[in-house]
């Protein structure tokens, strides 16, 4: 179990990487095929998490706020990630012993996979959109972005 809510924070870890390694005046920056912004994608991925809570484990939620689009500063999104992602760890966590999440099917594994696959789609969207507005990351953070085995 202990690798599950492991992969989870890892996952939590990577996320926050990238958000250090955005400048905040690239927030607004957006695809091509338009979309939400890069400070929308990283909320979007916040409050993703608070609606699983919301419907999976609702007393998880104390202290959690929803990011809206005109309250979107990176000091906002590294706390609430950070304390989204804990809260979801521990879902993660009492899924397992629990033998499900509410709300979701197959199984606590299963939901893991479904969670780190949605995150994993916006941070390919904040990628692009970082690159199409002129603000490409550096190739260091990109492989960083893979790096698992040490973030």
């Amino acid at each position: 179990m202990e690798q599950i809510t492991d992969t989870w924070d890892i996952n939590n870890r990577i996320n926050l990487y990238l958000l250090e390694a955005i400048e905040e005046a690239h927030f607004p920056d957006i695809s091509a095929s338009r979309g939400r912004t890069v400070g929308e994608q990283l909320a979007h991925i916040h409050n993703v998490r608070l609606m699983w809570l919301k419907a999976s484990a609702p007393d998880l939620l104390d202290g959690l706020i929803k990011i809206e689009k005109d309250n979107i500063t990176k000091d906002i999104l590294r706390k609430e990630l950070i304390k989204s992602g804990e809260a979801i760890s521990k879902m993660i966590d009492r899924g397992l012993e629990e033998g499900r999440i509410k709300g979701f099917k197959p199984h606590p594994v299963g939901f893991l996979g479904y969670i780190i696959s949605h995150e994993s789609h916006h941070r390919g969207q904040i990628v692009l959109s970082l690159k199409q507005s002129g603000h490409p990351l550096d190739k260091k953070v990109l492989f960083g972005l893979w790096e698992w085995g040490t973030r």
